[in-house]
């Protein structure tokens, strides 16, 4: 299993799970971790959440000893404010700063914060400038193709990037204005490749073993961003480095194994949040957990009426029975 740097930061094999938010907390990341996830990253936590101490962000930067190495993911779009925030938690349980550059979520946008500043370069550049300059630990940048086919930039992005103090990039294939619709451009993040010295993480449409090695082939990257494709399926990382190692990977598993999983994911979410919040968190990922097994849409139906752990058991015990 090849590895590579961030900075002074070792990642001792290719595979990340990219932030994702709603998705990416603390129990999920553990659960990825144990599966083969490589490099983690929080969350995305707002410069300004930080600055005014909202209650909110700091569940967000909760880690724990087994999850290193960690990426903090930070979003906003104010050099100083960023890099005095970045200053201020420097000290806290991750190794790797990273900035969202790439999120196409409207509130965000509309605030010219992540995918936005794919349309303003020089303050992007600013920003990646500003924190690199005032922390020790390596800042990365997350960012798209462009932000529309008409602004598709993401090379010249990547060398203004690196220019500007960034140690690794990650690229998802996809424009702001296709979201997660059409298919992930790896011939971009090809080209990115080729035209930085820093370490490449590729992102978009790594679903199954297949497309791992296939991307990482296309693309040259030197690591792969696991993100929609590990939601409900932390088996990928596991599966990916199977059939890299031996060209054959273990099946889809047993209905039996995902409900083992999905209870125990509840009993650390409830650790983490307490039960109300953590079987309210849980609704979703119940709902990837079971795609595809029988009953999984009566089972999401039924999921959102699920108010404690007892209730959730239930649920599960019942669907084992039927599946």
């Amino acid at each position: 299993m090849s590895g590579f740097y961030i900075g002074n930061v070792k990642i001792d094999g290719d595979l990340a799970l990219g932030p994702m938010a709603g998705v990416t907390d603390m129990p999920f990341r553990t659960i990825c971790k144990e599966f083969g996830a490589d490099l983690l990253y929080t969350e995305m936590i707002s410069a300004k959440g930080i600055y005014y101490k909202n209650k909110n962000t700091e569940p967000l930067w909760q880690i724990d000893d087994t999850e290193h190495p960690i990426a903090l993911q930070l979003f906003g779009s104010e050099p100083k404010l960023m890099a005095d925030m970045a200053e201020q938690i420097e000290k806290r349980n991750f190794d790797i700063l990273d900035i969202n550059m790439g999120c196409p979520v409207p509130k965000v946008v509309n605030n010219g914060e992540g995918s936005a500043l794919m349309k303003n370069p020089e303050l992007a550049s600013k920003i990646v400038r500003a924190i690199s300059d005032r922390i020790k630990k390596p800042v990365t940048v997350k960012f798209r193709k462009g932000f529309n086919d008409d602004n598709i930039n993401a090379v010249e992005f990547a060398k203004l990037m690196e220019q500007s103090g960034a140690s690794a990039i990650a690229v998802h294939g996809r424009t702001r204005e296709q979201y997660y619709s059409g298919k992930a451009d790896w011939e971009i993040i090809k080209k990115v490749k080729e035209a930085v010295t820093i370490p490449v993480i590729a992102s978009g449409d790594i679903f199954t073993p297949e497309d791992a090695v296939r991307c990482k082939k296309e693309t040259g990257c030197d690591g792969l961003m696991l993100a929609r494709g590990a939601r409900g399926n932390p088996w990928l990382f596991r599966q990916i480095k199977e059939y890299e190692e031996t060209g054959e990977y273990s099946e889809k598993p047993s209905f039996d194994e995902v409900a083992a999983m999905i209870l125990r994911h509840t009993k650390l979410q409830i650790e983490y949040k307490g039960e109300y919040l953590g079987i309210r968190e849980m609704r979703k990922h119940v709902g990837w957990y079971t795609a595809g097994y029988k009953n999984s849409s009566s089972i999401r139906r039924k999921v959102n009426e699920v108010e404690s752990y007892e209730q959730l058991e239930q649920l599960i015990s019942s669907c084992i029975e039927n599946n």
